[in-house]
């Protein structure tokens, strides 16, 4: 044996390795979209996810990436847990695939060999494929001509490896070296176990590790007593590299998606260890035990040790999940300040939705509140700087936005559960003041902001703007009255008295800016004082119209006939045909626009 001799087989597993990544990759690119959705619709029936773990994993040709696919779907909660334990034992038999195909080397071995079967040899094989990869690649015109082009030259630089190896290994073979190793290997199980664990670990692939046993096996010098251990050895290094990409920054169950894996593969380990120790001392393989193996037998034996585990196996794995449970917890979950009122949106009320409405609408009402203290604290800021309120504020903003997230989420699932006209056209009532609540939250975060420029670049507001901002406050507060009121009531009245109050607000705005145009013209307001001043009547203005829209909201569950014409509604209004909103418009213009004038 010389260093040449190493050196070529290193090189022939480097060919190897490469060979299965690109055939992997490109077939994974060419279906990923179609794999995805397929495993997406696996159902809580073992079997069928079994199947989908099995046929993945052989076209991909990798049961990590397999799993790690898993893991990813089971973080975004398209998969649970207990769906994904199928796949799991799929994918591990599926990976024995890959041996199949390699056990083509035996025919090289074989004189005598039909014109067709020697078609399929592997020095012939890898050739032939090369050259198909590379006409694809260079001639081919569509992606999907290349990508197949790809998994051709996979295939035949993956062979290409393989006789590498073979040749290399043959000779390696005169220096003895390879026939003390599986001898002693052969004496001691357990030692056998775990170089097939390390091989496996190392080279990150259960395939790869099966694959060098094939190569090997051309020597004429392993025996099945000294590779069945290896073999078991290497499902356990390839499931400790797989439960370690599953680990990294996942959520919980994605975690226990790798540690299902382990578990797995120690009771695959297990079982096949003292099955076969058992059926060796009844003398039931003697024959087999000594007998010197070749690639097929080889890639026969990783089949049946991870069909028969499958068998027995997979009617357990609802014990491995609870263990898996056991080993990772579930992560102590700081619960929201409104928890409790989410903790209501339960898919349970579905079947009545009337139940499923109440704990949406009591969602609402917090939000509106937090939405609503949020403005207060923020209006706040503009004459009493404090910075924990600053903080407090978007605290409560965070609030806001996680119960927007959970009642629309709850509200879109609801939505094929309903039978009745009216519960749709509440359900569209509530999808549409969720985003308006959300947005209330929204603006005044804006108006915080503001708050907090003036504080840092010690501005202020002249007396007189800082009167117009309170009467401007007052008006906001009295609309965000009537819109809680409307609201939590379902009150025609109070509905009806948003939209003159909200018109009183536009044009008490544009007054405000008139004003603030003749201090800026009488230089008692400097030109940060305007950028804030300006900013903050954009952010009131969009404040009054989230409370309009709210107002539609609620006046077309009231008056169905509305809906999908509430411009009539509103232009109807704005022309002065209604006496109850022109008296409250007036009333409400008088009461403010006199505070404007007497400050």
């Amino acid at each position: 044996m010389s260093v040449f001799d190493v050196l070529s087989l290193l090189g022939g597993l480097a060919m190897f390795l490469y060979g299965m990544r690109l055939m992997g990759d490109s077939l994974k690119e060419n279906s990923s979209g179609t794999l995805k959705s397929a495993m997406e619709k696996v159902t809580n029936n073992p079997i069928k996810a079994f199947l989908m773990g099995l046929l993945v994993t052989a076209l991909i040709q990798s049961s990590t990436a397999t799993i790690v696919i898993t893991s990813g779907l089971v973080a975004a909660g398209i998969l649970t847990l207990k769906q994904s334990l199928g796949i799991i034992v799929g994918a591990n038999v599926g990976t024995t695939v890959t041996g199949q195909i390699i056990r083509l080397l035996d025919l090289d071995s074989q004189s005598g060999v039909s014109d067709w079967l020697r078609f399929l040899q592997p020095s012939t094989l890898a050739p032939v494929a090369l050259m198909i990869g590379i006409g694809l690649i260079m001639f081919g015109k569509f992606r999907k001509a290349r990508t197949i082009g790809n998994i051709a030259i996979g295939f035949g630089v993956l062979f290409s490896g393989l006789l590498n190896m073979t040749s290399a290994v043959a000779a390696i073979k005169e220096s003895g070296i390879i026939e003390k190793l599986f001898t002693d290997l052969g004496a001691n199980p357990f030692l056998g176990y775990l170089t097939g664990a390390g091989i496996a670990f190392v080279l990150q692939s259960s395939s790869a590790a099966v694959g060098i046993l094939q190569a090997f096996s051309s020597t004429g010098l392993l025996t099945w007593k000294s590779i069945y251990a290896v073999i078991v050895g290497i499902y356990l290094g390839d499931c400790v590299t797989t439960a370690i990409v599953c680990y990294i920054g996942a959520k919980t169950d994605a975690k226990r998606v790798g540690i299902v894996n382990i578990i797995f593969n120690l009771g695959k380990s297990a079982l096949v260890l003292v099955v076969v120790i058992l059926v060796h001392q009844l003398g039931l393989i003697d024959e087999l035990w000594e007998s010197t193996v070749t690639s097929g037998v080889i890639a026969n034996t990783n089949s049946i040790f991870n069909i028969v585990s499958a068998i027995v196996l997979l009617p357990l794995m609802g014990i491995f999940e609870r263990l898996s449970k056991r080993i990772v917890k579930d992560e102590a979950v700081k619960r929201g300040k409104y928890a409790d009122k989410l903790d209501a949106l339960n898919p349970v009320f579905f079947s009545t939705p009337a139940l499923a409405f109440k704990s949406c609408y009591d969602v609402l009402m917090t939000m509106f509140e937090a939405s609503r203290g949020n403005i207060e604290r923020a209006f706040g800021q503009l004459t009493d700087f404090k910075e924990d309120a600053q903080e407090e504020i978007l605290d409560e903003e965070d609030e806001i936005d996680s119960m927007t997230d959970k009642v629309s989420r709850y509200l879109v699932e609801l939505m094929p559960h309903l039978q009745s006209d009216d519960h749709v056209v509440i359900l569209n009532q509530y999808y549409k003041v969720t985003g308006e609540f959300e947005r209330m939250g929204d603006h005044a975060v804006n108006i915080m902001e503001l708050a907090g420029t003036m504080h840092s670049s010690r501005t202020v507001f002249s007396d007189e703007a800082k009167k117009e901002m309170e009467i401007l406050y007052e008006l906001i507060d009295t609309i965000l009255n009537q819109t809680e009121l409307a609201f939590a009531r379902r009150d025609q009245e109070a509905t009806e008295q948003i939209e003159p109050l909200v018109r009183v607000a536009v044009e008490f705005i544009a007054q405000m800016k008139k004003n603030h145009f003749e201090r800026m013209s009488r230089g008692t307001c400097n030109i940060m004082a305007d950028a804030v001043f300006t900013n903050m009547l954009m952010e009131c203005k969009r404040i009054t119209d989230a409370c309009s829209n709210v107002g539609v909201a609620i006046m077309v569950r009231i008056r169905p006939e509305l809906a999908d014409h509430e411009h009539m509604y509103f232009e109807g209004l704005q022309k002065g045909s209604n006496k109850e909103y022109n008296k409250a418009f007036n009333k409400a213009h008088k009461y403010y626009f006199d505070k404007l004038e007497a400050k």
